[in-house]
């Protein structure tokens, strides 16, 4: 599968975000992953430069969490990828051969903004309010049967009120209604990074999504 088949088409206004918020000389990271209906689209926040197809030189997929073995690790623990799919060294073709399989597992990741940062700074919500549009738009387009967002934040300009994940522990859920269409929204701990210490509650709540969605 050539790995533009595990992407959406960039859009003018994407690049020319990641253009005012992105840092220069880091290229902007994509979704990716089933792009058509998938089971469960993960929303995390932004990208940094610890993913390695956030370098100019890389000529391979540019989507989430490339060469961060972390979050790999809690998807296969709770048997959502394979783990034997997870590389353990990074190049063009073990990143796409590794969404050819996040494909074929239903699944999608991105993140809210596009923006690849030098670091794990914190965006504020004026930025990711500017992407808000971008994500509606990528949520209309591959139709996901679940979304779960990570984190307060995301949670929060996703649904457009105040959220706080720790008031979600099971399978409860909101609605996100875009165009007529209502889409199930799974709130959920963000689990790397800097809320790496909430991965066990954040791995008990999708575990939970899981089952009641089952």
């Amino acid at each position: 599968m050539a790995y533009k088949l595990l992407q959406l088409a960039r859009t003018k206004e994407e690049r020319d975000l990641h253009k005012i918020y992105g840092h220069p000389g880091i290229e902007g990271i994509y979704g990716g992953g089933c792009i058509q209906s998938p089971d469960m689209m993960l929303v995390f926040m932004n990208p940094t430069a610890r993913n390695v197809a956030s370098a100019p030189s890389w000529r391979g997929i540019r989507a989430p969490w490339i060469g961060v073995q972390k979050v790999w690790n809690m998807l296969a623990g709770l048997n959502l990828i394979d783990g034997e799919a997870v590389p353990r060294g990074w190049d063009e073709l073990s990143a796409e051969k590794l969404y050819t399989h996040i494909a074929e597992r239903k699944l999608y990741v991105t993140n809210l903004a596009s923006c690849t940062q030098p670091d794990a700074r914190h965006l504020s919500d004026s930025i990711f309010r500017e992407y808000l549009p971008v994500l509606h738009k990528e949520i209309m387009s591959i139709k996901p049967n679940k979304i779960i967002t990570l984190g307060n934040q995301v949670s929060s300009i996703l649904l457009q009120k105040p959220i706080s994940v720790s008031s979600y522990l099971n399978g409860e859920s909101e609605k996100l209604v875009l165009n007529g269409v209502a889409y199930n929204v799974y709130p959920t701990y963000y689990p790397v990074g800097q809320g790496q210490r909430n991965m066990p509650k954040a791995i008990k709540r999708i575990q939970s999504i899981i089952k009641q969605v089952a």
